[in-house]
């Protein structure tokens, strides 16, 4: 039988096996709000055979988006945009649906991927003011960011939590708070991008505070019986950064909070990484979170073959994967991975008669 294509409980989400759909930046908002580009994407996502589709990273302020292109949840109308597709979504699928809330810091304000990704000076078309608990810039070429002073700082994890609270208006299943990757968050936690002298920097403990205060204020906003999950990076990949030592601190801080998952990626704070990127190179990371917590643990990163997605759930590395471009490539790829598993997977009823007859059990009764 197959360990991936079990059922699993994360808080009160019942989730039909361990695949995870891992947020996507889709990079095609206007003002924040979604178009018809989203209600395709997640449209057939959504019809996938995994247990849980993540919304991409959703910017809680104007300012927090990663580019003017990125979807937004601040305001009536973004949220009523989002909520005109997941309606849609939602007409054809039941999958649980989650959302990451996110604010970029000091890696704001820049140009879409495929123009460059660029940073975009505040004077420039397109471009605004950055911040982030230190005056450095990410880069080089990166405009500086202003600091966020405690009453900033505030207003930030006020954004947030009412952010929640318009995830729980619009009937989404759970939340995600965004703490790595470089963005916001992680440049609190990370010593290579605080530099501080207050209570909110310096020692671990202090650099831990925010991302925990903004956790405890979505926890709060977010109602009781849906889960709140933290993504974080578990290593800067650069000496005297952020550790998987500190990651696991974070994790059980966190968890002690009501946090239902830990979700573990790497990297993002600071160009000079060096990341020795190859497939599952993010697993041991996970696994060692796994070890120290007693809520469920997500693996992400270069997961694209079935045996090895597999095998780290069935070894216990983590109890569940994230998938993000692997979809993209292949979004039947838990149908492809059932059928190699010998497991069977939800399908849409249009879609039953594409069952091959080499794998008769291979879709689930309607």
């Amino acid at each position: 039988m197959s360990t991936l294509f079990s059922p699993v409980t994360v808080g009160s989400l019942r989730l039909a096996n361990r695949i995870v759909i891992a947020p996507m930046c889709q990079y095609s908002a206007e003002n924040g709000c979604m178009t018809d580009w989203h209600t395709i994407h997640l449209g057939q996502l959504a019809l996938s055979g995994a247990a849980l589709l993540t919304i991409e990273a959703t910017a809680v302020r104007p300012e927090g988006r990663i580019s003017y292109a990125d979807v937004g949840l601040w305001d009536d109308t973004t949220e009523a945009a989002m909520a005109t597709t997941l309606a849609r979504v939602r007409r054809y699928s039941d999958m649980p649906v989650a959302i990451q809330l996110a604010h970029a810091g000091r890696k704001a304000s820049t140009d879409l991927p495929w123009h460059g990704g660029k940073p975009i000076a505040p004077d420039q078309a397109n471009g605004w003011q950055t911040v982030a608990p230190s005056a450095l810039p990410f880069a080089p070429h990166y405009p500086a960011p202003l600091v966020l002073d405690r009453d900033a700082m505030g207003s930030v994890r006020d954004a947030f939590a009412a952010a929640a609270r318009r995830a729980a208006r619009l009937g989404l299943d759970a939340v995600q708070v965004h703490a790595a990757h470089g963005y916001l968050l992680h440049q609190f936690l990370s010593p290579l991008a605080n530099r501080r002298e207050d209570a909110y920097g310096g020692s671990l403990e202090n650099r831990l505070r925010f991302p925990l205060e903004v956790f405890d204020a979505v926890r709060d906003a977010f109602p009781p019986e849906r889960p709140v999950s933290v993504r974080v990076s578990g290593s800067d990949w650069i000496d005297g950064g952020w550790s998987v030592e500190d990651t696991i601190v974070f994790a059980q801080a966190l968890e002690r909070r009501g946090c239902s998952v830990i979700h573990v990626s790497s990297g993002g704070v600071d160009p000079a990484q060096k990341i020795p990127v190859a497939p599952g190179y993010q697993v041991p990371m996970a696994r060692a979170v796994k070890a120290s917590v007693g809520i469920p643990v997500v693996a992400v990163g270069l997961i694209t073959e079935y045996d090895h997605a597999e095998a780290i759930v069935a070894n216990g590395d983590a109890d569940l994967v994230a998938l993000a471009r692997a979809m993209l490539y292949d979004p039947r790829w838990p149908w492809h991975a059932a059928a190699h598993l010998g497991a069977s997977v939800k399908a849409p009823a249009q879609y039953l008669r594409s069952q091959p007859r080499r794998f008769p059990k291979l879709f689930d009764t309607p």
